[in-house]
């Protein structure tokens, strides 16, 4: 397959954007918002960082070091950043700033680093000691959360702090042990260690299905840890959770385009789709696993027919512009107030299906980038 004209897209993307409106980020010029610190805008310059090293352009990393620049304030300040939200979300565009800090010297990346890194210290957790997802989610475990804190953590442990991964280490087991189907050989989206979520099983605390987007960033933060820690015992043991599960979930598979659906276990019941983002994000995982040796070579092939497989299905040029379908939107658990968001199969398929939405976008060009590492 030719990706030359993905290679021009992800280019045009850089282009047309700014800090304070993002080329990639439609749902928020729709409803016209500012740009601010978030997940979505973190994740796609994480992968622009990716890009950047692979090809050599420099184009990318100076876009991500004028975009964050307009965010962290010489002191480390973070513009827009509310700690006090308790919200693991608005950890992850912290990443670049190790590379940023490393290629720059510029010591406001390091403060803002050390920033974040002061917030995750007073960050309410479970009793088993995992970060609640937000504030406004008490005692819960998502998997999203995962990777939105955990990866930062690694790195600042690895570039910033002393090399202790004991506690991420812990709270993954955790999830492990708390959120992991064995039948079926997946992750439920949600764990309340108090059991009193309205959407919570009263005895096990999870809720009650399993959403493709959630596992597939919960994947994409085990194989961003594999290649971030050292050899060693954590790493070790998230080879294990990653393998495990990468090896489980491939029976979910669609057979004719590798992809995934929304609610993974229920292939064909009415309703359900095969859905991008997570797919998007199982390819990456899948081919970086495979990369790093944690899986068997062959299975680059079934990532790549995964990616390959969104093209076929959802991927359409116009223009010199792309076209990326079959985006769900937005899910979530609760809360209180929002009882439509109960973790059922309806739910899940109720939510709105969209077209060049972030949350689709930055995985189809994180996953790119382990296409691009396969053919280098």
């Amino acid at each position: 397959m030719d990706y030359s004209q993905i290679d021009a897209y992800v280019l045009r993307l850089v282009e047309e954007s700014t800090p304070e409106r993002t080329a990639w980020n439609l749902e928020q010029i729709r409803a016209g918002k500012k740009t601010k610190w978030n997940y979505i805008d973190g994740c796609m310059l994480t992968a622009l960082l990716e890009m950047s090293r692979i090809t050599g352009d420099s184009r990318y990393f100076d876009f991500v070091e004028h975009f964050i620049d307009a965010f962290v304030e010489e002191d480390g300040a973070i513009r827009t950043f509310r700690p006090e939200d308790s919200n693991l979300d608005d950890v992850n565009e912290g990443r670049v700033l190790f590379e940023l800090y490393q290629r720059t010297g510029k010591e406001k990346y390091r403060k803002a680093a050390e920033v974040l890194k002061s917030t995750l210290d007073d960050h309410p957790r479970t009793y088993e000691g995992n970060y609640w997802h937000k504030a406004i989610y008490p005692n819960q475990v998502w998997l999203d959360g995962i990777y939105m804190a955990q990866p930062f953590r690694a790195m600042y442990e690895k570039y910033l702090g002393s090399g202790d991964y004991s506690d991420i280490a812990s709270q993954i087991r955790t999830v492990r042990a708390k959120m992991f189907n064995e039948e079926k050989g997946l992750y439920y989206h949600g764990y309340d260690a108090s059991r009193c979520a309205f959407w919570a099983d009263p005895i096990t605390g999870c809720s009650k299905n399993f959403w493709l987007r959630s596992l597939g960033w919960f994947s994409v933060a085990l194989a961003d840890l594999c290649e971030i820690l050292p050899e060693g015992p954590e790493r070790k043991s998230f080879q294990e959770i990653l393998k495990e599960f990468l090896e489980s979930v491939q029976r979910y598979a669609d057979p004719e385009t590798g992809m995934y659906w929304q609610v993974p276990d229920q292939p064909g019941r009415e309703g359900n789709y095969l859905e991008t983002s997570g797919s998007a994000m199982l390819a990456y995982a899948t081919l970086k696993a495979a990369r790093l040796g944690i899986l068997d070579k062959s299975y680059a092939a079934k990532g790549q027919k995964t990616f390959d497989g969104i093209i076929e299905k959802y991927l359409t040029f116009t223009d010199g512009g792309l076209n990326l379908g079959g985006i769900c939107l937005v899910a979530g658990l609760g809360p209180e107030n929002n009882r439509r968001r109960d973790g059922s199969y309806e739910y899940y398929i109720s939510e709105p299906v969209v077209e060049n939405d972030a949350k689709g976008v930055a995985p189809f060009v994180m996953a790119y980038t382990e296409v691009k590492r396969l053919k280098a």
